[in-house]
């Protein structure tokens, strides 16, 4: 990315951060070195639907940080991103959250190159590559926090799979639109299977800056 670039994209980044908290040189500059990663590798390997850039960073960017005030309050010593995709949400969360370990599990080979790529250029020791479906990882340890904004729908199936990677009083949460959509799906997913009975969950209304569209974090309590 250009200087041109570059400061073309800094106030619309610096005034969301300002709205989440994260006000700091350090992730500005990081942030704007993933979005050039993600706009380099995009055409060839399918990352994002994005119309502009001004989309990828509402839609994509601030979206994966807005519940970051949420995370802070719950254990997060490890956390997995699974099927991150393009490292969404895992590696902006990682960028700001740096005393936390993440796991970013994705099945697709060209995908986890990309992730493996940016982690290197952004220099965040603080995160690693899972190449692998969700299904099949090595349970060789298990998270604080799960977090993702794949599964769409999510159903028990998918929450099995999730738990097995949960450790004890681990906390898994799901990025989410509408809340009337929302509950129907989770209450479908775990309402309705009495294997899940004990588990509850909460629908938080999420604000993230420059998007307008209704978004919520679900948190699955086990």
């Amino acid at each position: 990315m250009n200087t041109r670039d570059e400061n073309s994209i800094r106030p619309l980044l610096e005034n969301g951060l300002v709205h989440l908290g994260l006000s700091q040189d350090r992730i500005l500059s990081l942030l704007i070195k993933y979005i050039e990663e993600i706009e380099l590798f995009n055409e060839a390997y399918g990352l994002v639907k994005v119309k502009d850039r001004g989309e990828l960073i509402a839609k994509h960017i601030f979206d994966s940080l807005a519940p970051i005030s949420i995370f802070h309050g719950l254990p997060n010593n490890k956390v997995a991103d699974v099927g991150s995709g393009a490292g969404l949400p895992g590696i902006p969360l990682a960028v700001c959250m740096p005393g936390t370990e993440f796991t970013l599990i994705e099945r697709m080979g060209r995908r986890a190159g990309f992730l493996r790529n940016a982690i290197a250029v952004l220099g965040l020791p603080n995160v690693r590559v899972e190449e692998s479906d969700m299904e099949k990882l090595a349970v060789t340890e298990k998270f604080d926090l799960i977090v993702f904004r794949a599964f769409k729908p999510f159903n028990s199936g998918i929450l099995k799979g999730l738990l097995r990677l949960l450790a004890p009083g681990g906390i898994i949460a799901a990025y989410k639109g509408r809340r009337q959509s929302v509950e129907d799906e989770m209450g479908e997913a775990l309402g309705k299977n009495q294997s899940y009975a004990q588990h509850s969950w909460e629908v938080v209304p999420v604000e993230v800056p420059f998007l307008e569209e209704e978004r919520h974090l679900v948190l699955i309590r086990t």
